[in-house]
């Protein structure tokens, strides 16, 4: 087993996690198992409880783990599937090695950060780093990523923990790469090294020095600026490489490959890696990296939120959007609106913004109203769902948005005016939405309904099921604590609602379509955690396809793109004037979409690896 351990300088949020997302696709890119780790060194057990607006959005896992978004990264750049014990926090190794205390598996000693705890990090890291992540087949490279910057007082002992443990495992074994940014003073002009400078001498008083320095910066640094570094911190200028800002995250692997990052690991490591076959691997993020960079036509996506003044609260949505849009050719433009400015106190207290922030709404092509918690902003997402069904406009739901949809839709439709949520109103005489046994008043932590579950499609004809390639299952994740109450189930569909996804009991209601709408679809789960940026997710795929008018089109194909609509076509008017003039073999040419989770050129394909060029619904993106 190889590890590399990616450790951030004196200054945080310079994309420490998408660089070492950046080295995991790398190596899987030439053919490596890899797996990461990302330790955060706080005392949560989770990022259950966290709030948006200090971590950013909390990612569930497959087994149910809320955890830190940089996961989402890895799961994303590397399309692997982590788990909970991927996610080590100070709270959870201190738990462990107090529960052992407990149950006298020291024998009475006197239990002490050095050793028992530092050796609960190494004991963690090595079981985890053998855990299968693609497959059943054991990893041969785990990324680690140490949270926080060098001489943080709460990650010393993670710290301490990789002194020892680069002795443990063999120097051929370990490889540190340390992240740090160069800034740009726009009063000099002159790239200042240092802060690269302390963090380096820091960390090299711990024990660890750097194999690798990534410098984060502005703008391309010099030779003169390498060797400066080279100088002060003790590495050869062939082991300084700039990650400047980018367009794009995906240019970001292909930056430190043209930087020879993959020679290093070769060497450093002994991966043995076949040279050879490295570009053609490669192929599929330069593919990717193009289509991002010549793309011009916009998708205007209002993503009505109550944390919109911190994007990274919807990291998972916004990359789940950028993904679906990739695929069909189209450029997002993400507009957020604040949903509390949606509703009438707002037009009373502040009418100015009212009318600005429903303006942008009904600018957009399509509406998405994501999850949350708390009564907040609640009338304003009902609002927003409203007017997305009453002007048919294509509109997605997720979590507390389906919710939001079915309270507007009782209220409007079945006029029962006090129709609510209990976590809104807990006195309501009409609860459409209600709590679930797995919800613990008074526990917030890890008492949700959470991880992968299956639904269950009805029998009746939809298009959420059609875009998912008419399964009878789909598995997805959750992270919720109400749902609508079945009791309400029939009356709402009398009217036209439609619950065209359940779980296994029926008890549960997964998924919502309104008949005679273009799109208005709503789901429980949480679509955005199985997106990744060469398999879009099926209900984002759709809201695009919708907002650009081409949704019919593309479901009368089979669920497939045409090169039409890879290109510049504008509306189902198009694709029906070009169709005709398209021969059939053409047509049939086009990869279908036939699992939940993205797309796949050929079902019988025994070959998991192959080309995105071959699998893609995207002309070149695929799986």
């Amino acid at each position: 087993m190889k590890y590399i351990l990616v450790t951030g300088g004196v200054i945080s949020g310079v994309g420490k996690g998408v660089i070492a997302s950046s080295f995991g696709t790398l190596l899987k890119s030439c053919g490596l198992d890899v797996t990461s780790i990302k330790i955060d060194p706080y005392i949560n057990i989770d990022a259950g409880t966290f709030s948006p607006y200090e971590h950013g959005e909390v990612y569930v896992l497959e087994d149910g783990a809320e955890v830190d978004l940089d996961l989402g990264n890895y799961e994303r750049f590397l399309d692997i599937t982590l788990h909970r014990n991927n996610n080590i926090t100070t709270g959870k190794i201190y738990r462990l090695v107090i529960e052992k205390e407990r149950r006298g598996d020291y024998l009475g000693k006197t239990v002490q950060v050095v050793p028992h705890i530092t050796d609960a990090i190494q004991e963690w890291v090595e079981s985890v780093a053998q855990t299968p992540v693609q497959g059943s087949s054991k990893p041969q490279v785990c990324i680690i990523e140490l949270g926080g910057t060098i001489g943080d007082i709460e990650g010393m002992p993670f710290v301490e923990a990789f002194r020892q443990f680069q002795f443990r495992v063999k120097r051929e074994n370990f490889c540190l790469a340390h992240v740090s940014l160069v800034p740009l003073p726009k009063a000099t002009g002159e790239p200042k090294t240092k802060p690269t400078q302390s963090s380096v001498r820091e960390l090299r008083g711990c024990g660890l020095s750097p194999d690798l320095i990534v410098c984060r910066s502005e703008k391309p640094i010099g030779l003169e600026v390498k060797e400066k570094i080279s100088n002060f911190c003790h590495v050869d200028p062939d082991q300084v490489i700039c990650i400047h800002d980018l367009s794009s995250i995906y240019h970001v692997p292909l930056l430190m490959e043209q930087n020879g990052v993959i020679e290093f690991l070769n060497e450093r490591l002994k991966l043995s890696i076949d040279m050879s076959k490295r570009a053609k691997c490669l192929q599929h993020w330069r593919d990717l990296a193009r289509r991002t960079e010549t793309v011009r036509r916009e998708v205007n996506i209002a993503i009505v939120g109550k944390y919109t003044k911190f994007t990274d609260s919807y990291a998972s949505v916004v990359k789940a959007v950028q993904h679906a849009a990739l695929a069909v050719n189209r450029k997002p433009n993400l507009i957020f609106i604040e949903s509390c400015l949606l509703e009438q106190e707002t037009l009373q207290r502040e009418p100015s913004k009212y009318h600005k922030e429903w303006q942008k709404l009904c600018e957009s092509n399509g509406i998405l109203v994501p999850g949350g918690f708390g009564a907040r902003g609640m009338e304003g997402k009902i609002r927003a769902c409203q007017w997305a069904r009453e002007n048919h406009k294509p509109f997605l739901g997720i979590c507390l948005g389906l919710q939001a949809a079915v309270i507007e839709f009782a209220r409007n439709v079945l006029s029962l005016q006090d129709a609510n949520s209990t976590e809104i109103n807990p006195e309501t005489t009409n609860p459409l939405v209600i709590d679930m046994p797995e919800h613990h008043m008074g526990q917030m932590g890890g008492t949700m309904r959470l991880g992968k579950r299956t639904t269950i499609f009805s029998e009746q004809t939809s298009t959420i099921r059609k875009l998912y390639g008419n399964p009878k299952t789909v598995d997805e994740r959750h992270r919720h604590r109400y749902e609508v109450n079945p009791q309400y189930v029939s009356q709402l569909e009398s009217h036209g609602m439609r619950f065209v996804g359940m779980d296994k009991d029926k008890k549960r209601m997964e998924i919502i379509e309104l008949r005679d709408h273009p799109y208005f679809v709503a789901t429980q789960y949480h679509p955005e955690y199985l997106s990744r940026p060469l398999k879009p997710s099926p209900p984002f795929l759709g809201l695009i396809l919708a907002s650009e008018g081409r949704l019919k089109s593309y479901i009368d194909r089979g669920c497939r793109l045409s090169p039409r609509q890879l290109s510049d076509a504008s509306s189902d008017e198009d694709e029906i004037v070009n169709s005709k003039s398209s021969p059939c073999k053409e047509i049939q040419s086009q990869p279908k979409l036939v699992n939940g989770n993205g797309f796949a050129g050929d079902k019988n394909s025994d070959d998991e690896h192959a080309c995105p060029e071959e699998e893609g619904a995207c002309g070149g993106i695929g799986a």
